[in-house]
Order: C-alpha cells, then sequence, then structure tokens
C-alpha cells in the first residue's frame, strides 16, 4: 500500500469537484484522512450519508484543524473570505489550494491572509460536469483530464511537488504554469465557449416566434450541447466572468471580430473559404479526440446532484 501523499486533507466546500476529490482521494490513497466543511447544513448532511469523508465539520476551523492540506472547493469570489476565515487555523507548514478556473484573482483573494509558514499552491482541475452538489461527485472525473497547478513564484518547491503527486494520483495529468497565462488559456478553452452557450440559450428562450416547446422537441445535436453547457451552476460562472474580465473580453472581442468575418463570408458566398474553415476546425476537433481530452458519454450522464452553491 502506497503511503499517503498527506495524512490529513481538509476540504472546505462539497460540491462537485469535493466530492469527486473525496472519493478519487479514497479509491487512490491519497490522503489518510478526509475532512469535510460545507457552509450549508444539509449539504454537510447529505455528504455524510454518501460516506464522502472521514469527519464532517460545521465550523471550517474545526476541518482544517491539523490538515496538512487545505483544498477551497468553493466559487472563486468566495476564497478571500474562506481563507481569511481559515488563516490562524492553518498547521504551520501545511499546503492550502483551491480548484477554480480562474488563478490571478484568487491568489490576490487569498495571499494577503496567510501565514508565513503556510504554502499557496492554487489548483484548475479541468474537469466537470453541468451537474452540481455531493451527490453528483465521481471517483473517475479526475482520470486522465488535466490539472493545472499556479504557484506563485515564491512558492516552496517542496509543497508544488506533494500537490502534484496528490493530484496524479488522483487520476489526473499535472501541467504547471503562471497563473496570468492560465487565465488567458482558460478564457478561450472555458469561460467564452461558456458565455456564447449561456447567450445563444437565451436568445432561443426570447424568441417569440419559437414556442418553448419547439425550442425542446427539436433540438439537435449543437443546441443540445449548448444546452448541457448553459446548465452549469450559475454561482460559480458569474464569480468566473466577474474575476477573470479582462483575459475574456479580450478573448470575446477576438471572437466578435471573426464572427462579422463569418457573416461576411456567408453574405457573399465565400464557400471555398467557409470550407477551410470548417475543414481547420475539424481537425482540432480530432487532435482532442485523439489526445484523450474528448469527454466520454459517462461523464455527461451522471444522476443529477442537489443545487448548491459549492463548487461543482
Amino acid at each position: 500500500m502506497t503511503d499517503p501523499v498527506f495524512p490529513r486533507l481538509a476540504l472546505i466546500g462539497i460540491g462537485l469537484i469535493g466530492a469527486s476529490i473525496a472519493l478519487a482521494t479514497r479509491r487512490s490513497g491519497a490522503a489518510g484522512h478526509v475532512a469535510i466543511h460545507s457552509r450549508t447544513a444539509k449539504t454537510l448532511e447529505r455528504a455524510e450519508e454518501l460516506g464522502l469523508g472521514d469527519s464532517y465539520h460545521a465550523d471550517p476551523a474545526d476541518a482544517v484543524k491539523d490538515a496538512d492540506c487545505v483544498i477551497l472547493c468553493i466559487p472563486v469570489g468566495a476564497s478571500g473570505a474562506a481563507t481569511k476565515a481559515i488563516a490562524r487555523h492553518l498547521k504551520p507548514g501545511a499546503t492550502i489550494s483551491d480548484v477554480g478556473s480562474v488563478k490571478a484573482s484568487v491568489i490576490a483573494q487569498m495571499a494577503p491572509h496567510l501565514p508565513a509558514n503556510v504554502h499557496l499552491v492554487p489548483a484548475h482541475p479541468v474537469a466537470g460536469t453541468e451537474y452540481s452538489g455531493p451527490d453528483a461527485g465521481f471517483a473517475a472525473l479526475f482520470d486522465n483530464r488535466w490539472c493545472i497547478l499556479t504557484p506563485p513564484p515564491e512558492a516552496d518547491p517542496a509543497a508544488v511537488a506533494r500537490l502534484l503527486d496528490f493530484w496524479s494520483r488522483l487520476g489526473a495529468n499535472v501541467e504547471t504554469m503562471t497563473a496570468e497565462h492560465h487565465d488567458l488559456v482558460l478564457a478561450i478553452t472555458s469561460h467564452v465557449p461558456h458565455l456564447i452557450a449561456y447567450n445563444i440559450v437565451g436568445t432561443a428562450a426570447d424568441l417569440e416566434t419559437v414556442t418553448q416547446s419547439e425550442v425542446m422537441k427539436f433540438s439537435a445535436g449543437g443546441f443540445r450541447d449548448f444546452t448541457r453547457i448553459a446548465a452549469s451552476d450559475p454561482t460559480m460562472w458569474r464569480d468566473i466572468f466577474l474575476n477573470n474580465r479582462e483575459a475574456v473580453l479580450e478573448m470575446l472581442g477576438r471572437f466578435t471580430e471573426d464572427l462579422t468575418a463569418l457573416q461576411r463570408l456567408i453574405r457573399y458566398g465565400e464557400g471555398d473559404k467557409l470550407y477551410d474553415l470548417f475543414a481547420r476546425t475539424r481537425e482540432i476537433r480530432r487532435g482532442i479526440i485523439a489526445a484523450g481530452q474528448a469527454i466520454d458519454a459517462a461523464d455527461l450522464d451522471r444522476p443529477h446532484g442537489k443545487d448548491d452553491d459549492e463548487a461543482g
């Protein structure tokens, strides 16, 4: 039996990602004890019913006591307040991390509250479904998915190595980059696509000439995929857009320019150029599949979890 990376792990928040970390940790033995906190009593009770952890705590200070690693599994906008609440209760030498889709803002929120003897190593597991709550978690969520670590320049190399080992044990491929580069990459690969999905589904809902029953009845594959993305947790995505606004607006501006160019190709019947564009984007899809990063159907068909506002 391989020794655990962290003798005691504390999860602050137990939505989709937190629950999946708990289950993947149990599967891999990456932590000896998993302590769970939720600010919502009903969610905490459900986590205990599901047997996700080894101890359950209404007070986050109790959850992080003696923890070797603390992971915030909450919306990015809550990172600062949560860190402030637990900072003086953290074990000297502990690693504190998160799972947020935005990194520069999270570092700015968390770092000022942390004592010098605690190691901040932010992380972002690039995995998820449209479901939320502890019921939505499953141990295989991170298998062959990427987890990006964004340690600040002054981060302790040993702490970074331990967290990298932890995520590898959970099944993830791990890469390290700066927080700023992460936010730019995720703006185009995740954030803007979600924004487009929210917008196009909202447009369909607002069309007076298309009834709701027709939208449901005639949803083809493309629109159906948009609705899946647009069903993602609204609290989480509100915080992502507000906390990564500069990168999102930059990528959205580029997308708008390209959309205008595409509009001209259609207007003037530029069939050859349309074909070239579609052929190029088709190859990108094939590359994603070849890299093993296409989402499996099993990931999309998880039982719907109970909604909560913890990261999912």
